[in-house]
């Protein structure tokens, strides 16, 4: 499993970095229609690239086995998690892309949270961006998981919640 024992360690020291502060943070919220989700998605840089931790509770939980809920998951180029009564949160723009891939190659496509009885823990890394390029985006939860193909962003569903990804201060 893995080549030598130095390696073997990186689990343990990726999870030590959630014993520490985060380098940047995004508290969120459902929209008007969900307003029961909240929750927070920390940052982490690392040097092997940006260790992510979400965690968030409220999520819509149907009762049928066989739906057992699975969420878009991204970061979104716009600063505000603002928008109109079709949208709550048109103003957080596209998916984050800097360097002009297709979906699901953007910088800002994360894999989709799988809900748990209304709650979802993912933690991951990614190498995609460092955390200073995302401060001041959106990140969004979607209402039906990224099918990873369909041009833009996924066919992902409504965007159901909202945060903004802000920098902490480690001094």
């Amino acid at each position: 499993m893995f080549e030598n024992k130095k390696d073997s360690c990186q689990l343990t020291r990726f999870l030590s970095h959630l014993k520490q502060y985060p380098h940047a943070i995004a508290i969120i919220r459902g929209s008007r229609q969900y307003p029961q989700i909240h929750g927070s998605v920390r940052f982490y840089q690392t040097q092997y690239g940006v260790l992510t931790a979400a965690e968030l509770f409220g999520l819509p939980s149907p009762e049928e086995v066989c739906k057992s809920p699975v969420f878009g998951f991204h970061i979104h180029e716009g600063g505000e998690c603002s928008g109109n009564k079709k949208d709550p949160f048109a103003d957080t723009g596209m998916h984050y892309d800097p360097n002009g891939c297709e979906h699901p190659y953007h910088a800002g496509d994360m894999p989709p949270l799988f809900g748990n009885h209304g709650y979802a823990l993912s933690i991951f890394l990614t190498d995609r961006f460092p955390i200073n390029d995302i401060i001041g985006k959106a990140i969004i939860v979607h209402s039906m998981p990224d099918d990873f193909h369909t041009q833009p962003s996924g066919n992902s569903g409504d965007k159901i919640a909202c945060g903004l990804i802000r920098a902490l201060d480690l001094r």
